[in-house]
């Protein structure tokens, strides 16, 4: 890939949109840490295998953060970051070293709020690159674990390098290091499971000591090993029991379903930074391939409005260049589009939002949805609350059909 060194900072002249409360949307910051051990098949995100780490690399790279950070300080606005969340890729690949000068840097320049979450992803396979205190030490105080199967079998199919009793030691170890809060993820709908073996993974989770679980259905994405050799997957109906006892499982474990795929332990809370995506916050976004989202407030010659952002794919593209070619992509969502982002994020809320949020994030008045949201009430897929939006369990269900009502 291959970018001209050209001055791509965005101009906003040519959007007008309504005026917006900077002040009550919240801000956080995405970080995304491009590099894993190995591609697993079924994996979509901007990862890039390195079996052999190159420390002057992960250097380089944490230099372009800074650099990158610096650039984005003027969309603040005068607000506090509430979260960060470190996503890849397999960021616990990169060195503690490198984890301690970028936090002293973010600290330094940033305005972080008192009691900040910081949520670092972490694979089993590679969490001895650093002791889990070191972690905590630098201010990362979430970890979410990939573990998605305690499987062997299934592991294996999934490409992972770690073994069942591996993804059990590192969430007990977690713990025992001092987390508080470390969630797990788990696929459920893998190559020929059954549901005995779903309800197996979502047992020894708890077990081992996850305070939140993200569990969601393997789906097969293009552009993935498993989208050209497609492996043979679940029945529908076994699909639906998997989900329908799994639930109930969960529920009786002591778990709260909060997001479509998110559930959070009696003594953990919600994940912040995730609601805040959800609930059609802003965030920064920084790291190869990272895709942001914020509200600019109108000033004299410069429209306000909503706006999308990502960053360079290539590590080393992103490594190289400097300033604003990082930024690829600055599109204005139109006016005749907020609607369905927000919706499309919002819905997924299985307790709702407010309705007055609608007004809050997007500056648009709520009577322009108003039959549509009514006439999904009708059909049962909506809850029948004036000031909650929320989807019912059938509207749960039939999810995708009750955004694309809003698009």
């Amino acid at each position: 890939m291959s970018l001209e060194h050209t001055d791509t900072r965005p101009t906003l002249h040519h959007h007008v949109q309504p005026v917006l409360d900077i002040s009550k949307i919240p801000l956080a910051l995405y970080i995304h840490i491009p590099w894993c051990v190995r591609k697993c098949p079924y994996c979509d995100f901007n990862s890039h295998a390195q079996k052999t780490p190159d420390l002057r690399v992960y250097h380089d790279y944490v230099t372009a953060l800074m650099a990158d950070i610096d650039e984005q300080i003027p969309w603040l606005q005068n607000r506090q970051i509430s979260s960060i969340f470190i996503g890849g890729g397999t960021p616990s690949l990169l060195p503690i070293v490198e984890y301690k000068r970028l936090f002293a840097y973010l600290q330094s320049n940033l305005p972080l709020s008192d009691d900040i979450e910081v949520t670092m992803e972490a694979n089993p396979g590679t969490l001895e690159h650093a002791p889990f205190a070191q972690y905590l030490e630098v201010g990362i105080n979430r970890l979410s674990i990939g573990v998605q199967s305690f499987s062997t079998l299934h592991l294996e199919k999934l490409g992972r390098i770690h073994n069942p009793q591996q993804a059990e030691k590192a969430i007990a170890s977690a713990r025992k290091a001092g987390f508080r809060r470390v969630n797990v993820d788990l696929m459920h709908g893998l190559p020929n499971q059954t549901v005995t073996e779903a309800f197996d993974d979502l047992k020894r989770a708890h077990e081992a000591g996850a305070t939140h679980l993200s569990w969601y259905q393997l789906t097969i994405e293009p552009n993935t090993v498993f989208y050209r050799q497609t492996p043979v997957l679940p029945s529908e109906d076994t699909l639906a029991d998997i989900e329908e006892r799994g639930r109930e499982q969960l529920l009786a474990m002591g778990y709260h379903n909060y997001e479509i795929s998110a559930w959070v332990g009696r003594d953990d809370n919600p994940c912040r930074h995730n609601l805040n995506y959800w609930q059609f916050g802003d965030y920064l976004a920084i790291g190869a391939g990272a895709h942001g989202k914020i509200s600019l407030q109108r000033q004299d010659k410069q429209a306000g409005g909503i706006y999308r952002f990502s960053r360079s794919r290539q590590p080393k593209d992103y490594i190289n260049f400097v300033q604003y070619p990082k930024l690829i992509g600055w599109q204005a969502i139109k006016q005749d589009e907020l609607a369905g982002e927000f919706m499309m994020n919002t819905l997924r809320l299985t307790q709702g939002i407010d309705k007055s949020l609608f007004y809050q994030r997007t500056g648009q008045d709520f009577s322009q949805i108003e039959d549509i949201w009514q006439s999904l009430k009708k059909r049962g897929l909506l809850i029948e609350d004036d000031d909650i939006i929320a989807p019912t369990m059938m509207g749960q269900r039939y999810l995708n059909h009750v955004m694309q009502a809003f698009i």
